[in-house]
């Protein structure tokens, strides 16, 4: 559908709602989130507060619950300190009232802490209604990436550098681990904690949120019997790439060329396939992948449907650059204590996690669109505008059902997504001189084929 045909069909479903800007009351007016306020109304912020032990014991000029908004209004803006954060949750209200000074609102964070933004955080994690799923499994990915935090003297003791041939350099860092729900990319539970713990020991922490019904996409580094064995016992299935010589024994050759196998006392299915991308029809790659899944029945999950399952992976690959590119900007965090970190990584998350859940009712709203064509900085854009001009936070008595930001991201979709290729570079180089000669940055069209290897083809491939 074309971007005009879309605004037509947008224009004929939906009447535009006019709404005058209404707030909570008092000194509570500054605590908004825009029309994101929707999902994450007075009633939730006050709940988590109250569970977590986090309400005034006195009205403050500054309440909790304004001050819960208020780290959330950051993660919009995160090029900005928290007093420029205040100024635009402010300009939209009539009376503005007087800027916090930087030691107030300091203070105030450091009050609420950190319970109420983890447990906010909590309440909204999970699928949205009507995810789509994959042969009635929902598909979900895990995966880390890490976070660069202020090089102040408590986050260097709790984070320390990355260390290197040069010894420690760079900000200190924080190892983030998700699972997240491909297609509308939503969260479904984190973990955080110093850089030097490795993925695989963070990744038991969120196994909890698996279920029956669910399959887990994990690239190499997962492979490991514990976690294959923990991750069965939830009763979620998984797709996860190993080593291509992993010594597994053959048990049984599947009619699709896949074979079964056993790995910490799980039974998997091991495919072997062979991925050939041609690139703008001329230059040739050629991969070797190896999957090992619990998808045992070769007729219900076909292997070469698995092998193009399991790249959309790289999902969660785009969330960690919608994080840390399109939302921080390449920037670092802005707390200087550990405590603030968490703080401002619960309320990042949150706040992500609540735009990812407007674009999904958006796009479920209008099929046409699939969830991959809704723009994040469109959507991040719009819900800046909107806490600029405190527009939408209560429900009009006129049911809207998608906002101005679910207007925003179906007027102007992206386009149909192509097969293409890019290659993988430094996010940020430690060094401005090309040490390594000229590398190739061209994002080429490509066109892929994938042959899904017999025992006689890989016996073959693996002899000398």
């Amino acid at each position: 559908m074309s971007r005009q045909s879309a605004r037509s069909v947008l224009a004929c479903a939906i009447s535009t709602v006019t709404s005058t800007t209404r707030t909570a009351a008092g000194v509570f007016a500054p605590g908004h989130l825009g029309e994101l306020t929707q999902l994450i109304p007075f009633e939730m912020v006050d709940e988590a507060l109250a569970e977590t032990g986090a309400v005034e014991r006195r009205l403050r000029d500054l309440p909790s619950r304004v001050v819960v908004y208020l780290l959330l209004a950051a993660g919009l803006f995160a090029g900005l300190g928290y007093r420029q954060v205040w100024a635009r949750l402010v300009s939209g209200l009539a009376d503005p009232g007087s800027l916090p000074s930087s030691s107030a609102l300091a203070q105030a964070r450091r009050r609420v802490g950190v319970a109420p933004l983890k447990a906010l955080f909590d309440l909204l994690a999970g699928p949205p209604a009507g995810a789509l799923r994959w042969r009635g499994l929902l598909v979900c990915a895990i995966d880390g990436t890490t976070m660069s935090v202020p090089d102040s003297p408590a986050n260097l003791t709790r984070y320390g550098h990355q260390s290197g041939s040069h010894g420690g350099s760079g900000y200190p860092l924080v190892r983030l681990l998700a699972v997240v729900v491909c297609g509308t990319r939503t969260l479904l539970a984190v973990t955080f904690g110093p850089f030097k713990t490795g993925e695989t020991s963070y990744a038991p922490a969120l196994f909890g949120c698996l279920r029956r019904g669910m399959v887990l996409l994990a690239d190499r580094n997962f492979a490991v019997k514990d976690l294959v064995t923990a991750i069965a016992d939830t009763g979620a299935d998984l797709v996860i790439r190993c080593k291509n010589n992993r010594a597994l024994p053959r048990l049984a050759t599947l009619t699709d060329g896949s074979w079964t196998s056993v790995l910490g006392g799980v039974p998997i299915r091991v495919i072997d396939a062979h991925i050939t991308v041609t690139l703008s029809g001329t230059h040739r790659r050629a991969i070797h992948y190896r999957l090992i899944t619990t998808l045992l029945d070769p007729h219900r999950y076909p292997a070469r449907d698995l092998v193009v399952l399991y790249h959309q992976r790289w999902e969660i690959e785009t969330i960690y650059l919608e994080l840390k590119a399109t939302i921080l900007g390449g920037r670092v965090l802005r707390a200087r204590t550990p405590a603030g970190v968490d703080q401002e990584i619960y309320a990042l998350l949150t706040t992500y996690q609540v735009l990812r859940l407007a674009m999904a009712e958006a796009t479920a709203i209008h099929p046409g669109i699939s969830d991959d064509r809704a723009s994040f900085t469109i959507a991040l854009l719009t819900a800046r505008d909107q806490v600029i001009h405190a527009a939408g936070i209560l429900a009009d008595t006129t049911i809207d059902l998608l906002g101005r930001i679910g207007r925003a991201l179906l007027e102007d979709p992206l386009p149909q997504r192509r097969e293409r290729i890019s290659p993988r570079i430094v996010k940020r180089a430690i060094s401005k001189h090309r040490a390594k000669g000229q590398v190739d940055r061209t994002n080429h069209r490509a066109s892929t084929t994938i042959d899904v290897l017999t025992e006689h083809q890989l016996t073959a491939a693996q002899s000398p």
